[in-house]
């Protein structure tokens, strides 16, 4: 529950919604299909579909059940279009490695300059050496 309430947050944060929650044009939207799906092992699966044209689902299950690691993971999916009416698409993993998001849409880091990466590669050729003054 607490995996479910945490994407929920990521995903109002993701998306800017102010538009909607004006009142405007989308806040009547209709919703045209809706299913959720919970099984007793902690799996779950939904999807939606609203016409204003946002849909997402998304799947999830225990994974490692029992064991100390044991985590929730799921994985899933959303459209929805831009207020500058850019299509959005996003897809994700959320796992015991945190929320993995994929989209064009979404910021990317600059590249590693060229000098930094041939200092990585002297160092990676150029492993120190143990320190033996004891």
């Amino acid at each position: 529950m607490k995996f479910l309430l945490a994407f929920l947050f990521v995903a109002a944060v993701s998306a800017d919604v102010s538009h909607i929650l004006k009142g405007g044009p989308d806040a009547d939207a209709p919703i045209l299909k809706q299913s959720l799906d919970i099984g007793v092992d902690g799996s779950y699966q939904f999807n939606y579909e609203t016409g204003n044209g946002i849909s997402a689902q998304e799947t999830g299950s225990l994974k490692n059940v029992g064991a100390e690691n044991e985590a929730q993971v799921a994985q899933g999916s959303a459209q929805w279009t831009a207020p500058d009416g850019t299509p959005i698409q996003l897809t994700y993993i959320a796992d015991e490695n945190g929320f993995q998001p994929q989209g064009a849409h979404l910021p990317t880091p600059p590249p590693v300059p060229e000098a930094i990466l041939r200092a990585l590669e002297y160092i990676r050729q150029h492993p120190p050496k143990p320190d033996t003054r004891r």
